[in-house]
């Protein structure tokens, strides 16, 4: 569902006007739905009432406290890739038997401090971490809770800077290694053998590799149970893609309900790691045209948000929808909506029709997953605050930095 909706022309979080929050918190900023976070979850919980499941958000997408506690409060579970993330659930109020411990690249130090968590289980993506994990919990007198992250080589039809099922990709143990890799993990003293994990990529609007990927993960969960490997739950991990623009995408339902006939009669605990379906939808970037630049090739609408704030359109060629908070009497034309960072990529949208005005309040849609998670200080530009609307409510759930704060960790020569 949509929580951003238009009353008397002019566009609303929930209740609350995006003009209001203009005037309170100044812009950029960030607003969210706590209404919209909320049903995106339940979406999840519905279709899996009545089986052992676990929804674990996947931090990354949208690590704001407010947002992980909207979750921990409903029963979400979380995956990490990070000690930083790691602490961040923990000060949300996260329940670490809850947590799942994804990434490539853990260090021993991220695995303490897992251990001492007391983690649900980590996602372990090689053998030389498998190794790693075993002398770390040796040394710390644990038994460390492990799947193995499974890489089937299905093509998610999704850019490929966000596959990760592929052989060519980083991510996870080649499929034909797992087996061999799942027999020395159980043979090792520290470390105790408890799912299998899968995911492969990020804004996926076709079930059908989905599905294909389960049925080599069954087929090796099988091969493992015939040598005495018996695991405890499958990790399906994340990836169903959100609409940005006019994409044809699957319901929770038509994405989950072919996985659990899969799965029906295995005495296996279900997780999923579903992290832009959650909170993509949830949140906008609000923004205001501080110049216009009409041109004979191009006109320009030079908005203060910028590359910095919102990169996924200089970095992936991604679309959000672009609309004016208050729809404008003048003539519609083609815009360029750019920021003032100083690169020719920083862009918001290519041509849009839009009728403008400088000082225009502009909403760039969709921007609730991967986007100020992947903000920067380019240009020495602060972060901007972020906002969480709650009914007729407006919290500041983290303020505007200041330009100060960018280089307060900094020092002069002597």
């Amino acid at each position: 569902m949509s929580a951003f909706v238009r009353r008397n022309g002019v566009l609303h979080a929930e209740s609350v006007s995006l003009l209001d929050l203009a005037r309170r918190f100044g812009t950029p900023c960030w607003v969210y739905s706590r209404l919209a976070l909320e049903s995106a979850l339940d979406e999840f919980q519905r279709e899996l009432a009545g089986f052992d499941a676990l929804v674990c958000y996947a931090v990354k997408a949208n690590a704001n406290l407010a947002v992980l506690d909207v979750f921990a409060r409903r029963g979400a579970g979380f995956d990490i890739v990070s000690g930083g993330e790691l602490q961040r659930v923990l000060a949300a109020g996260a329940d670490p038997r809850r947590i799942v411990f994804s990434g490539v690249g853990k260090t021993a130090a991220e695995m303490e401090l897992a251990l001492a968590t007391g983690i649900l289980c980590f996602n372990v993506e090689s053998a030389p971490e498998v190794d790693r994990l075993d002398a770390v919990a040796g040394r710390l007198g644990k038994i460390a809770p492990i799947s193995l992250r499974v890489n089937p080589d299905v093509d998610p039809k999704t850019h490929p800077y966000i596959s990760t099922g592929l052989k060519q990709n980083k991510f996870g143990v080649a499929y034909d290694d797992a087996l061999a890799l799942y027999r020395h993990a159980a043979s090792l003293p520290h470390l105790e053998v408890s799912g299998i994990d899968c995911h492969i990529g990020s804004q996926l609007l076709d079930p059908a590799p989905f599905a294909e990927a389960l049925d080599k993960i069954l087929a090796l969960v099988d091969q493992l149970a015939s040598e005495g490997i018996t695991l405890r739950h499958i990790d399906l991990g994340g990836g169903l893609g959100i609409r940005y623009r006019d994409e044809d995408v699957p319901t929770v339902q038509a994405y989950l309900q072919p996985l659990l006939r899969k799965l029906e009669g295995r005495r296996l605990r279900v997780l999923l790691e579903p992290g832009r379906r959650l909170v993509g939808n949830a949140g906008l970037l609000l923004t205001r045209v501080e110049y216009l630049k009409p041109g004979e090739v191009k006109s320009f609408a030079i908005v203060d948000a910028a590359m910095n704030d919102l990169a996924r359109p200089a970095l992936y060629g991604s679309w959000h929808d672009i609309v004016p908070v208050v729809a404008g009497p003048g003539e519609v034309i083609p815009w360029e909506v750019v920021g003032p960072v100083c690169e020719s990529g920083d862009f918001l949208g290519h041509g849009r029709e839009l009728a403008l005005a400088a000082g225009d309040l502009l909403a760039v849609m969709s921007a609730g997953a991967y986007a100020m998670a992947m903000s920067s200080n380019y240009n020495s530009r602060p972060r901007a605050a972020e906002i969480m609307v709650d009914g007729a409510q407006a919290h500041l759930v983290r303020r505007r930095e200041t330009a100060e704060e960018l280089y307060a960790l900094e020092r002069r020569l002597p």
